[in-house]
């Protein structure tokens, strides 16, 4: 079992949980109070609920990635080393991207560079040369 995947999967599942959450209380329910809504179909309903739904599929999203994170940790063989770098590649590019956006003030940032590096290591080598040392 790979602690920085685990590491790295709680931190996917616990960004996600705070996404949701505190863009409910935050800033969904600020925004949709705005009486300036573009009003799509006639009316701001179908605006409110896709950006209530695209919102939160975001945080389904980062639940996937920590899912997969998961499961190269109990079973390095299920999951393909490329798969782990598509992972770290991804929230590495969305650490950077919320870093400059927000010019460092959203500290997102921080746990998706966490995320990345939890996900950018091998844990088929590494894992192994470390758990059986005289071996390799």
């Amino acid at each position: 079992m790979s602690a920085l995947l685990t590491t790295g999967a709680v931190l996917a599942f616990g960004v996600g949980l705070a996404h949701s959450l505190l863009g409910e209380r935050y800033v969904l329910v600020r925004l949709f109070r705005r009486p300036d809504l573009p009003k799509l179909f006639g009316t701001d309903r179908f605006t409110r609920r896709t950006l209530r739904f695209a919102w939160h599929l975001t945080t389904v999203a980062w639940w996937g990635f920590g899912a997969q994170m998961a499961l190269a940790a109990g079973a390095p063989a299920a999951l393909p080393a490329e798969a782990l770098q598509v992972i770290a590649g991804t929230f590495g590019v969305s650490a950077v991207i919320t870093l400059v956006a927000s010019r460092g003030r959203h500290l997102a940032w921080i746990v998706f560079l966490a995320i990345a590096v939890c996900a950018c290591r091998n844990p088929k080598e590494s894992e192994i040369r470390w758990l059986h040392p005289i071996d390799a």
